[in-house]
């Protein structure tokens, strides 16, 4: 029997990653201008090539961006239901979804970030399954598949019928807040998603307490320690990232990227462009991140300005994990998620995260 699946792809979404804009709402023709390149049709073939063979399967998609010209040339059935004009917006987001409900799909696939999740939530609640394709710059809601091949996956365990389901987050920021560096997180409401287990991701958590603050205090002291090596750090966002500018008396973006070296704040809330330019003459360059609570995202996550090309220039061996003994014990492993896949298998493996003073734990890095 033939089954029915509405996708829809946000083909701005995720834009601001790359460029420090820490979102694409509202800002898509500034994106343009800082060399921003499009990444959620790349994400959403990704996800259409790992589908493989699949029978049985009508797609309803969107015209050009939204669906279609991804989806063409894919050996996939498809028609086309909404025709898009122009730059897309939440309109058409919403008028493909009302397409979806009357032809009564059985799933929606959504390429895209919090913003296109919210979206998506106020049109069809817990009314049909929907799984998230990873595109956007934040994501921390759990619609999400951790990478575009695990959405695939997913989708083949719900067309064989051997997923279950679970209400999952739709959670969003103000994104203003968020480039003024303040973090305020809502949560909108619940949509239904096929679920097998790490193969969706979990919501941000945020820990909180005096075992936490004491943990976050030790690392820092600790890396003010070894930052002291001439080494240009690019370090990541975060309050425990934060804590070690604090320690050092530097005053540090808590949601951007920033570089430091020899206790100086070298660059604040840089982009990609940023970096590649101010690590071309350095001898020696390192990476200091901390992974999303309970997600255990490392990168591709909020922290796109450390692109790929960027990882590959400064290698595994210079990046630096930190992260306090509650978020390891509430976050099982670690993963990335960087768009390229052979990067992603070269980042896999055990490592070790810096958890406190001269302390560390071993921890696995998963790519899927």
């Amino acid at each position: 029997m033939m089954k029915t699946i509405g996708l829809l792809i946000n083909p701005i979404s995720g834009m601001g990653g790359s460029v420090g804009l820490k979102g694409t709402d509202d800002l898509y023709e500034k994106a343009l201008a800082l060399g921003a390149e499009k990444v959620s049709s790349k994400r959403a073939e990704i996800f259409l090539e790992s589908l493989g063979n699949i029978k049985d399967t009508l797609f309803l998609v969107p015209s050009g961006e939204m669906g279609e010209d991804p989806i063409k040339n894919k050996g996939l059935q498809y028609e086309v239901v909404y025709s898009v004009n122009g730059l897309t917006s939440k309109i058409d987001t919403l008028k493909t979804i009302e397409e979806f409900k009357k032809r009564k799909v059985e799933i929606i696939i959504f390429c895209g970030g919090d913003g296109t999740a919210r979206d998506i939530y106020e049109a069809v609640a817990t009314e049909i399954p929907v799984i998230g394709i990873p595109a956007g710059v934040k994501m921390f809601s759990s619609v999400f598949a951790i990478n575009p091949k695990a959405a695939a996956d997913i989708l083949k365990a719900f067309l064989d019928g051997s997923s279950k389901y679970k209400d999952s987050d739709v959670l969003d920021i103000d994104e203003e807040s968020y480039r003024a560096d303040k973090f305020k997180m809502k949560l909108y409401g619940y949509l239904k998603t096929p679920y097998i287990p790490h193969l969706i991701q979990d919501a941000k958590s945020l820990f909180e307490g005096h075992d936490e603050e004491m943990a976050k205090e030790g690392i820092a002291v600790f890396a003010s320690e070894f930052m002291s090596d001439g080494s240009l750090y690019i370090v990541g966002a975060g309050s425990t990232t934060a804590k070690i500018a604090e320690v050092m008396g530097i005053k540090k973006t808590i949601l951007g990227v920033d570089l430091i070296k020899d206790e100086k704040l070298i660059a604040s809330d840089v982009n990609e462009k940023n970096i590649l330019n101010l690590i071309k003459n350095e001898k020696s360059v390192k990476i200091i991140v901390s992974p999303i609570g309970a997600q255990g995202f490392v990168f591709g996550r909020g922290n796109q300005q450390i692109s790929s090309q960027i990882l590959r220039k400064i290698g595994k061996d210079n990046i630096i994990i930190i992260a306090t003994p509650q978020k390891l014990e509430n976050t099982p492993f670690l993963l990335v998620d960087t768009g390229d896949a052979e990067l992603d298998d070269m980042l896999s493996g055990k490592t070790l995260v810096i958890c406190s003073y001269r302390m560390a734990q071993r921890k696995e890095i998963r790519k899927d």
